[in-house]
């Protein structure tokens, strides 16, 4: 009596989706790199990075902040391969729960931050911290609707909201980009009304970037026909027998 030898298969992805995998890493590299410096540095390591008062004051909530950003956005990264789906729907399952409790976390001690952290005028003005407290609350708002959606087997309104919340979990990413462009064109930092406006530019053209992506990429539910009442039953076709 002969047993087969079960393997599980590789994972087996096409060139666009480690395209789109290597895109998103490295463009989440700064603001992760960056973070986990600060990080090291709150630890007792060596000082790289300028110095931050209201990180050495009161550093939990920036050390959660950035180790759940960092995962919130790498994890998301894979998250978006149609690969990794369909071939490991546990794995999928596994890094959707880790990022959005990550996710949660994020948005969170941003919110604490954005409320109790003391900002000069330079770095944060009103519009600033509203914008953050607005884009916080509904990123944790857009996770708990994901959560809700796909119990439900709405695949499509999980798939968005979470799209939407990695879109505003993005926003360092795109921040530093925007930042690092002005500095080499102007030649100086950002500060004060012009620094707020250039924030809040990189979370809307993150925003932008998601709705387009649902439209062009994600598939809603085809509406049934408001004229049937009952779903139509497909006919049964008669099974080969041996």
């Amino acid at each position: 009596m002969m047993t087969a030898n079960r393997k599980t298969p590789r994972l087996h992805l096409g060139k666009p989706e480690w395209v789109v995998l290597g895109v998103i890493l490295v463009y989440s590299f700064i603001p992760v790199v960056g973070g986990l410096i600060r990080v090291l540095e709150l630890a007792g390591g060596p000082q790289i990075a300028p110095e931050n008062p209201r990180a050495s004051l009161a550093p939990t909530p920036i050390i959660l902040h950035i180790l759940s950003s960092s995962l919130f956005c790498v994890l998301g990264a894979f998250q978006f391969l149609p690969g990794l789906r369909r071939q490991r729907p546990v794995a999928h399952r596994t890094i959707g729960r880790v990022g959005a409790a990550a996710g949660c976390v994020s948005a969170l001690t941003g919110l604490w931050m954005t409320h109790f952290y003391a900002f000069p005028e330079a770095l944060q003005g009103h519009p600033l911290h509203w914008v953050r407290m607005f884009l916080g609350t509904a990123m944790i708002g857009l996770i708990i609707l994901a959560v809700i959606a796909i119990r439900s087997r709405n695949v499509f309104q999980h798939s968005a909201s979470m799209v939407r919340a990695y879109a505003i979990g993005q926003g360092a990413s795109t921040q530093a980009v925007v930042g690092i462009i002005w500095i080499i064109v102007i030649g100086s930092e950002a500060m004060g009304p012009l620094r707020d406006g250039l924030m809040i530019f990189a979370w809307v053209v993150n925003l932008l970037a998601a709705e387009i992506f649902i439209r062009a990429m994600l598939k809603p539910p085809k509406r049934r026909d408001k004229h049937s009442s009952l779903p139509t039953i497909p006919p049964s076709t008669p099974r080969n027998e041996t």
